[in-house]
């Protein structure tokens, strides 16, 4: 009988005949919401690596529905509905069910999102989206809004995260004369605990690299670590999505060893097997 160890859930398989991949023999740390890590944890066993899933987020309904459904029970009024993330995808979307309808009301209305992501989960619902900006960034939104020049008096429905996003989106929008209304759809909470496994592999130097896709994620892991384990150890590179999150991470841990140049879970992705392929020479 075989007595070699089987493969974690989250270990690629092994094989003699395939290339050894850029990831390969790298542990690598995710901290997206439970609810949103499964697709970044298989971009990166495709490039060889062993995941670890450590949710510092925690995404639920926010404290009201109540500004949200009196939106959407107003549809009609809004020339553009912008959402910025998969999660006011989904919890906007949930919220509509609700309202049969408002449902009608939608096909008036433009609907602008930032990120092939968001788009994708948009497609999801039945929609087709009527802008993207050419960034995957939400700042890059206003300067490349279709409606150019003539954003004076359009009306804006942006369901949101409850607090913690950035304030830019609608401070430029508003300069311009557009008439926003945010209304909270999800809030976003930092994880009270870190399981064993996790608290295990930090704290015995197992982990090789330590992923963030957004900033709020970055000051929720610190927090988690702040008690255990302290500072991110020198050794381990730390991965930012993008601009954004690289501030975060040089605020709260001190520095950024990686920053995708293509501001998605693939980009992200492709960096970290660079990163690994220049570090060890493959």
């Amino acid at each position: 009988m075989n007595s070699s160890p089987l493969p974690t859930p989250h270990s690629p398989l092994p094989s003699d005949t395939e290339p050894v991949k850029p990831l390969t023999d790298q542990t690598v740390l995710v901290t997206r919401s439970l609810s949103q890590s499964s697709q970044f944890t298989q971009l990166l066993i495709q490039q060889g690596a062993t995941v670890i899933e450590m949710p510092a987020l925690e995404i639920g309904a926010p404290s009201s529905w109540a500004a949200l459904d009196e939106a959407i029970a107003h549809l009609s009024q809004f020339d553009w509905l912008v959402l910025t993330s998969t999660n006011g995808v989904d919890s906007f979307f949930a919220r509509l069910a609700l309202n049969h309808a408002a449902e009608a009301a939608l096909t008036g209305v433009k609907i602008a999102v930032v990120g092939q992501k968001t788009a994708a989960r948009l497609r999801q619902h039945g929609r087709e989206p009527d802008f993207i900006p050419p960034d995957f960034v939400a700042d890059s939104l206003v300067e490349a809004f279709p409606e150019g020049d003539r954003l004076s008096g359009l009306k804006l429905l942006f369901p949101r995260v409850e607090t913690g996003g950035r304030e830019v989106l609608v401070q430029e929008f508003t300069a311009k004369g557009a008439i926003v209304t945010e209304v909270a759809a999800y809030q976003s909470c930092c994880a009270q605990t870190i399981s064993a496994e996790v608290l295990h592999a930090l704290q015995q130097n197992k982990v090789d690299v330590v992923t963030f896709a957004s900033s709020k994620t970055v000051q929720c892991f610190w927090q988690l670590i702040q008690q255990d384990i302290g500072l991110v150890p020198p050794g381990v590179c730390i991965a930012s999505i993008g601009p954004q999150t690289s501030v975060a991470c040089r605020q709260w841990l001190g520095r950024v060893d990686v920053e995708a140049e293509e501001y998605t879970l693939e980009g992200l992705t492709q960096a970290i097997a660079r990163w690994a392929a220049i570090t060890h020479g493959l």
